[in-house]
């Protein structure tokens, strides 16, 4: 028998019953002996209870969805069970607690007392390494991979590390004997390839929060708000140390307006935020814009409006995050893709902030903040950061003359002057002219030019029908592009995390298409509609049911547009 090359896994049940744990906990163990592995977890927004559960992929090749069908599911309760059991693909394996409820000899399932084999051990917190030595057994995992992530996990130099060590893996060995005893066996997954680069097992967010920090960011100001919190969490544990300052503020508006005077200051400023929160904040980043002062919001996008959705996930904010406050804005957007990219994103959100000298949206989502993952190391000595124009000559500065960028003062220099949130003239002051009011716009709009040089993605130019995800759909269009592409299909692949203003050199290339399929997760297609009003024949794909797409969905919408469209294509 053909050895497995992919390997899924969901760990559902009632919220505090260790699901998220477990799943992460098995990812970690494969990506630590060189698999690849990537977790999708959602819960309810109530700090306990309600219906949770989490997604453990793992591969020999990179991961880029959690995957569609279900190699097992681990139910803790018969809820969970009912709800997912069919997702689980023809040949998987449920178990199931058997201390919750009882089945039925069906085939394909089995039960395991998981809380008190978890006891049994001594530890009562060891239920879940019960649920992974059963799950190893099914595909014929050494019980080292186990073994050896228990050991690294625990030995913390405590002084009964090596109890909980050797509970835990008696616990491994309980779960393994049941399984076996099951009679189940999925076969033989494909053992792995350890990369030659060095590896990070970590979550968006934070990779997230390190890129910014890369980037020199020497302010953070936050309100807590899922699905961005542990932005600001990590901010309060590591940026510290001479002239770095976060604070915890006392709402979203208080947030927005001491970046904005950080920005002032000089100082490179980040917050971070959800819909709600950049909703409050949207006066303050008019000012921003107005003003022309360098800051970076961060909005991890949940599903909305309104509380909406605050712990599930969706791409509802595009058109939000694009014009974010009243009156002519269009704000600098960049949105990453994947784990690892919401590091570079980060750096590059910073220096579009700088190079411009405004405000810009690092667009994010929820699957991407909670997505654990092992990704390649950064290599901090290929980063560039970039610093803004300072001005250092004589006083009597105008600060906004010129039709783009130029030297921004720092308070306690020379060129001092007033960053005015009315409109100004050159100096800073406030005035009411029309001329000044059409100079002072097209100067603002002018700036973003400098922004439209960046990177993209391109394969098969030479298509009249490309698919271009955007954000967090990254990951499952790819996986469906591959399966696509192997089938015969004659489709072009476009793809960049800089959504405004796009490359030059992308969207021109956009405009030459006979269609532009979008798959996005919102109602409006709203990134669909932007680039219609770019002159791009673009058509979105979408799906709003705070879950990520499924790959074989994209496969299956994606054949069908292209087949309509080529049906119904008079070429000239």
């Amino acid at each position: 028998m053909e050895k497995k090359k992919d390997f899924v896994v969901r760990f559902a049940g009632e919220g505090g019953q260790g699901m998220v744990t477990a799943g992460e906990g098995l990812a970690q163990a494969a990506a630590q002996v060189g698999y690849h592995s990537q977790t999708f977890s959602t819960f309810p927004s109530q700090i306990e209870g309600g219906p949770t559960w989490c997604q453990t992929r793992i591969a020999i090749t990179p991961a880029l969805s959690a995957g569609d069908e279900l190699d097992v599911l681990v139910a803790f309760n018969h809820a969970a069970y009912e709800g997912h059991k069919g997702e689980v693909r023809e040949g998987g394996v449920i178990v199931y607690n058997s201390e919750e409820f009882q089945l039925e000899p069906d085939g394909h399932s089995f039960g395991m007392p998981f809380e008190e084999l978890g006891k049994s051990t001594g530890n009562p917190r060891a239920s879940n390494m019960v649920v992974l030595g059963a799950i190893a057994h099914l595909v014929n995992w050494p019980q080292s991979y186990l073994q050896d992530f228990v050991v690294a996990r625990f030995r913390r130099g405590r002084a009964n590390d090596q109890e909980i060590i050797d509970s835990n893996i008696k616990a491994l060995s309980l779960g393994e004997e049941a399984a076996r005893a099951s009679g189940f066996n999925l076969g033989e997954l494909a053992s792995p390839v350890k990369p030659k680069y060095t590896q990070v097992m970590i979550k968006g967010n934070d990779l997230l929060a390190l890129g910014a920090v890369a980037a020199g960011v020497e302010v953070f100001v936050g309100y807590p708000i899922s699905p961005a919190t542990t932005i600001l969490v990590f901010m309060e544990r590591n940026l510290t140390g001479p002239g770095r300052f976060v604070y915890q503020a006392s709402s979203e508006i208080e947030s927005i307006n001491a970046i904005v005077g950080a920005g002032f200051a000089g100082k490179k400023a980040m917050t971070s935020t959800s819909g709600p929160g950049m909703s409050l904040m949207s006066e303050g980043i008019g000012m921003a814009w107005m003003a022309e002062i360098p800051v970076v919001i961060v909005n991890v996008q949940r599903g909305g409006p309104a509380t909406g959705l605050p712990t599930k996930t969706e791409q509802s904010d595009f058109l939000a995050a694009l014009h974010p406050a009243h009156g002519d804005q269009a704000l600098p957007i960049i949105a990453p893709g994947t784990v690892e990219e919401c590091f570079y994103a980060a750096i590059a959100a910073v220096n579009w902030a700088e190079r411009y000298q405004g405000p810009v949206i690092l667009l994010s989502d929820q699957m991407l903040s909670e997505r654990a993952q092992n990704v390649p190391r950064p290599d901090l000595g290929k980063v560039v950061v970039e610093k803004r124009l300072v001005y250092s000559g004589n006083n009597g500065y105008l600060r906004y003359e010129a039709s783009t960028v130029s030297p921004m003062p720092v308070p306690g220099g020379s060129g001092s002057y007033v960053a005015n949130a009315s409109e100004h003239d050159p100096m800073g002051d406030t005035t009411h002219r029309p001329d000044r009011h059409v100079q002072m716009t097209e100067r603002r709009f002018n700036k973003l030019k400098l922004l439209q040089d960046s990177t993209y993605e391109a394969k098969h130019r030479e298509a009249p029908i490309a698919v271009m995800p955007w954000g967090g759909s990254k990951g499952s269009m790819q996986e469906a592009y591959d399966i696509l592409m192997a089938q015969g299909q004659k489709v072009g692949w476009y793809y960049t995390m800089y959504l405004h203003p796009l490359p030059a050199k992308l969207l021109e290339e956009l405009r030459q298409k006979e269609l532009v399929l979008v798959p996005e997760l919102n109602y409006l297609g709203q990134f669909g509609s932007y680039l219609r009003s770019l002159g791009v024949r673009a058509e979105s794909i979408t799906q709003y049911t705070g879950l990520p797409f499924k790959v074989q969905d994209l496969v299956d919408q994606v054949t069908e547009r292209v087949r309509a469209a080529q049906g119904g294509m008079v070429r000239v």
